[in-house]
């Protein structure tokens, strides 16, 4: 019989064996979440025996498919993004550390306005940019939209495991097109758009073109088709001194300020990512 421990250290020299570089930090979160424990806890019980059949056999299970290139979020089915737990699976891209640096820089903006702000995430996806922004900006009113319906579904879970519904408004719509009139006037629109042009998703890592939803990856020819569409379409929603804000692929920075310049935003600044990529464009409008 093996103890939580044997089991770790097995599962660890599994995923280093199929190549996986954090195979140590992984092999925890299998584990422990297969256990129903934090990791923390996981370490208290290391010389306990694992006597129940069921948790064993989930860990195989996860471990089996972390292996085959799935990525862990999907298999652990949860992920955290700027501190807040959420729920992930193949709906919804896996929110990545680079996506913080708009998350931080609109929490920024948002926080210096006193009074009650309204706030617009297209391209919502699992929802993390907007609840993160409603975690920490409690006087924004917020609305997530996304295209996918199941995208939306997975958004709204999120909201009710978070607590910040009475924050929220979610709906899915058509965001390459004009939006619903109904919307009414916003301080700032955030947006994580798909911007891998398309004839670069089959040159992407497996576990993201194999797994994650191309829906949520594409942007079209050049990987620019939704920040004119935003830009241009849904600009008319913002009040005048209200700011845009995108997250931009590798190379993508300059055309992305070109776009917001020639739809009339002014004072364009971008922001870099830990590894020095310019990941955040943000502008005012001016209009």
């Amino acid at each position: 019989m093996e103890t939580y421990n044997d089991i770790y250290l097995r599962v660890r020299k599994k995923l280093k064996n199929a190549g996986i570089d954090s195979s140590e930090l992984e092999a925890k979160h299998i584990v422990a979440h297969c256990a129903g424990r934090s990791r923390e806890q996981l370490l208290a019980m290391s010389t306990i025996f694992a006597t129940d059949p069921k948790v064993k056999q989930k860990i195989e299970e996860s471990l089996e498919r972390r292996i085959s290139g799935e990525p862990l979020a999907y298999v652990l089915g949860e992920w955290e993004f700027y501190g807040i737990p959420l729920i992930i699976n193949e709906n919804v891209l896996i929110p990545r550390v680079d996506t913080e640096v708009l998350a931080r820089e609109t929490i920024g903006l948002l926080k210096r306005k006193v009074w009650q702000t309204r706030m617009l995430d297209l391209c919502t996806g699992s929802g993390c940019l907007g609840l993160a922004v409603a975690a920490n900006v409690p006087n924004c009113r917020i609305v997530m939209i996304d295209s996918s319906e199941k995208a939306m579904a997975v958004c709204r879970q999120n909201m009710l495991k978070n607590n910040l519904s009475r924050h929220i408004t979610a709906m899915d719509a058509d965001i390459l097109i004009k939006p619903p009139a109904i919307l009414g006037e916003f301080d700032m629109i955030i947006s994580n758009p798909p911007y891998i042009p398309t004839k670069d998703i089959d040159s992407l890592d497996r576990s993201v073109k194999d797994h994650e939803p191309h829906m949520a990856l594409d942007g079209g020819e050049d990987g620019l088709v939704y920040f004119h569409a935003i830009a241009g379409n849904w600009k008319k929603l913002l009040k005048n001194g209200g700011h845009m804000a995108f997250e931009c692929g590798i190379d993508q920075s300059a055309a992305v300020r070109y776009i917001m310049k020639q739809n009339g935003f002014g004072d364009i600044k971008t922001y870099k990512d830990t590894l020095g990529i310019e990941r955040v464009v943000i502008g005012m409008m001016t209009e």
